[in-house]
């Protein structure tokens, strides 16, 4: 009598906890996966690679300052802008950002005066990245 009424309770208890969270709960896509670009700021231009042809969503940005004076480091475009520095000769700054369809600009500022303007960087962001649901052993 005791071993059924314990099976039963077991059976019940099953039951619930197989009925719990199906309605109430909507699987979301997860991000596309972060995207790294690397970039240089040099004597005369500002450079980041790859440019061109890049989806849009979630950005790392790592730019390395191989001048030797301090720069700060700014992006702008599509109501955005962030800066970061300044930035010592031969040290590095990173920009985290997700970033829409567009057309950004990196460019590289100084407190001291120069011979002329360091050229900026163009980004061309195309149309969203798939999302990143099938992605194993992200964190």
């Amino acid at each position: 009598m005791r071993v059924r009424g314990v099976a039963i309770f077991a059976a019940v208890a099953a039951l619930a906890a197989a009925g719990c969270g199906d309605e109430d709960f909507e699987n979301q896509p997860r991000p596309p996966v972060p995207l790294e670009l690397t970039g240089v700021i040099q004597d005369d231009k500002v450079t980041v690679s790859p440019s061109k042809n890049i989806g849009a969503g979630p950005f790392v940005i790592t730019i390395s300052n191989q001048t030797d004076s301090e720069h700060t480091i700014t992006l702008e475009g599509q109501s955005i802008e962030e800066s970061v520095g300044p930035v010592a000769p031969l040290d590095t700054a990173t920009i985290q950002r997700t970033l829409a369809p567009g057309t950004y600009e990196v460019k590289a500022g100084s407190r001291r005066a120069v011979k002329r303007e360091i050229t900026p960087a163009s980004l061309d962001i195309g149309e969203e990245r798939p999302n990143s649901n099938s992605e194993l052993l992200l964190p």
